[in-house]
């Protein structure tokens, strides 16, 4: 039997409207069975025989209908479990976060990340988890350094694309800010204007040099540092334990561990 692989764009709006797709081709080609369709954010090395790869262009009208369609039959908090699933680093996550859909709105099931027995579920949630963790942790180690225009500036490098669910969580805490988080594996930035809509801008000839810090900054971090010094207590000192709980791949980006 011949498979249909669907090539979409490794984005939230790129895997929902490459979804909307595959439901469309589905129900064109009178295709019986969600089972021979997949859906990918590139193209294999090698490809597979009997198979035909279809390339996608990202539509945001399309993604809407699908994520208001999510919504409605399987819930907010599915959704979200779903975008996490999305913008986890593994290159599987597509095909997972669509079988699942496809189970959700098949048994109407709100719960569906539940249903681990199904391979796609369990792919789906694995990524999920993953997301979650280094978004949980993303939230907790960023670092904002003021520049001299008065904007707030943090950097991240994240293995998962969590930026687009991480500004949300920044943008309730700071309103009245204007704040830049830069993402500099992906060459992204979230700019966020006070009482404003954020919006993502890829920038990948950006140079970090160039930033101006405020006077204030460095005395700042210089107190911060301090503090971090004075309220540790020598003998308690447990490296190992440090790494449990920062992992290294984060220090770069904190302003102690400077």
């Amino acid at each position: 039997m011949e498979e249909y692989v669907f090539i979409c764009e490794d984005s939230l709006e790129g895997i929902f409207s490459g979804v909307y797709e595959v439901y469309e081709f589905k129900k064109q080609k009178k295709i019986e069975s969600h089972e021979v369709l997949h859906l990918a954010v590139k193209e294999p090395d090698m490809q597979r025989l009997f198979t035909q790869y279809i390339k996608l262009e990202t539509d945001e009208e399309k993604a809407e209908k699908v994520i208001r369609t999510i919504k409605r039959e399987l819930g907010e908090h599915t959704y979200y479990d779903l975008c996490l699933a999305a913008v986890c680093a593994d290159e599987e996550k597509a095909d997972a976060v669509y079988h699942t859909i496809v189970m959700g709105l098949k048994h109407h099931d709100k719960n569906v990340f539940a249903r681990l027995h199904d391979q796609a579920v369990h792919k789906a949630f694995a990524c999920r988890r993953n997301a979650a963790n280094e978004l949980h942790f993303c939230k907790e180690f960023l670092r904002f350094e003021e520049l001299q225009s008065g904007i707030l500036y943090a950097k991240i490098g994240s293995k998962n694309h969590v930026l687009p669910l991480l500004v949300p969580h920044f943008a309730d805490r700071l309103p009245s800010d204007n704040f830049v988080i830069y993402d500099e594996v992906r060459g992204e930035f979230a700019l966020h204007p006070k009482y404003k809509q954020w919006y993502l801008v890829t920038n990948h000839e950006f140079d970090e040099r160039q930033l101006v810090y405020s006077e204030e900054e460095d005395v700042y971090r210089e107190l911060f540092r301090e503090f971090c010094n004075t309220i540790a207590i020598e003998e308690r000192i447990n490296l190992k334990l440090q790494r449990q709980m920062c992992a290294l791949r984060y220090r770069p980006y904190m302003v102690e561990f400077h």
